[in-house]
């Protein structure tokens, strides 16, 4: 062993809204389980999705495209991230949203560009692991010579680096200790470690670099910036260093793009290293973004969507609202009875889906307030009483218009 990296004990958890979600929750044939990986329902849109895992998989779906089109709250994300689970996390996942590319700072086509990039990873065939950022500590441990005497040897050096992802603490070979020495490190110094061969080296190697170039940033990347990433990423491929892995992105909300952007996307898809493109709407026909009149399903020109596979997924029913509400109660840690999961789903079915989970975390407080271990029927009806969903506050807004101002 030659370096030892000093793990924390600590422990972050974050949920976020499809921490359930690990797959799509099919059979060895193909075919959708009721309730699997934490997916519900939708059993054709999750056999639909299947196939286009495989045929990912077999690399047969670079520059086609895949739209999920349904109403609001009836899983699109949910298979988007599900898809991405299936496929592992070898293959590159790159999420954003249509509005995103509404920028002041950066052209639309360049945020899109970005994205496209983003989703194409460089396998490195000869990988090596290494440690690079800031010298923070560096402290040599001295032990008994074992070879006897008076003098003292160095067991091991503790290293401290400060990285864009934190700080690291590092046990060290005595070996490195001496090329440590050699290469006159001091606290303060940028340095790197092959962990491999124990090589340490001042500034950063090629790789390390296309790292930082890469990495999202508000200002534009210039062409003769990504033509020198280009050229190091053909030589590296060229060589058989490395190779193009072909990913996915997925661009929810895509009618919230313009005809400027779907021109962009037309001409992207016909690129040869494009990635696989997933879009996800909840619009049936609208005025297609940046034109007056041209009026398209989902807001998207036809002729985009003629190269698309469309996935449709339905609304839920109230049994399969109770199934995911008692899902998510389960990931949050959340003690509900069954008369409130049906209350919830009733809750549901009146409103959205969404809405529904929404009120989970608040009936959980007002259930600690009374007292209680549990969720019940009363605080989940002691909940709806105080928050309005989008539909009564819509209903409200017709009935006393004249009251708000315009």
């Amino acid at each position: 062993m030659k370096i030892e990296e000093v793990k924390s004990t600590s422990k972050a958890q974050r949920i976020a809204s499809h921490s359930h979600v690990k797959g799509l929750g099919l059979d060895e044939n193909g075919y959708a389980v009721q309730s699997s990986a934490g997916l519900v329902g939708q059993e054709l849109a999750r056999e639909a999705a299947g196939i286009v895992v495989e045929l990912i998989k077999s690399k047969k779906m670079a520059g086609r495209a895949v739209l999920l089109a349904g109403p609001p709250g009836t899983g699109k994300t949910a298979i988007a991230l599900a898809i991405a689970q299936e496929l592992g996390s070898k293959v590159p996942f790159c999420p954003m949203v249509g509005s995103e590319v509404y920028s002041s700072e950066i052209k639309k086509t360049e945020v899109l560009m970005e994205n496209f990039r983003r989703a194409i990873g460089l396998r490195i065939k000869e990988t090596k692991e290494v440690y690079e950022g800031e010298v923070t500590e560096l402290t040599p441990a001295e032990t008994e010579n074992p070879m006897g005497g008076y003098g003292k040897t160095v067991s091991h050096v503790v290293i401290g680096l400060k990285t864009a992802k934190g700080t690291k603490q590092l046990k060290l070979d005595p070996s490195i200790y001496e090329s440590l020495q050699k290469e006159k490190v001091e606290v303060g110094d940028v340095i790197y470690i092959e962990a491999n061969s124990g090589a340490v080296k001042g500034g950063q190697d090629i790789m390390s670099m296309m790292g930082q170039l890469m990495k999202p940033k508000k200002t534009e990347i210039t062409d003769k910036l990504r033509k020198e990433i280009n050229k190091v990423v053909n030589k590296y491929i060229d060589q058989g260093i490395a190779e193009l892995v072909p990913g996915v992105l997925f661009v929810d909300e895509v009618h919230m793009l313009d005809i400027e952007c779907f021109t962009y996307l037309h001409r992207a898809l016909e690129s040869t290293i494009a990635p696989i493109v997933i879009f996800a709407t909840n619009r049936g026909k609208c005025v297609i973004k940046g034109t007056e009149d041209i009026v398209a399903p989902h807001g998207m020109p036809l002729d985009l969507l003629d190269r698309i596979l469309i996935i449709r997924t339905l609304p839920y029913s109230q049994e399969e609202m109770a199934q995911i509400l008692k899902i998510r109660a389960q990931t949050e840690n959340i003690q509900v009875d069954d008369e409130s999961l049906t209350e919830l789903a009733a809750l549901g079915v009146k409103s959205t889906l969404r809405y529904a989970i929404q009120v989970l975390t608040p009936a959980n407080i007002m259930s600690r307030i009374n007292g209680k271990d549990s969720v019940t029927k009363e605080e989940v009806e002691e909940v709806s009483d105080l928050f309005f969903d989008a539909k009564s506050s819509a209903k409200i807004l017709a009935e006393q218009g004249d009251k708000y101002m315009k």
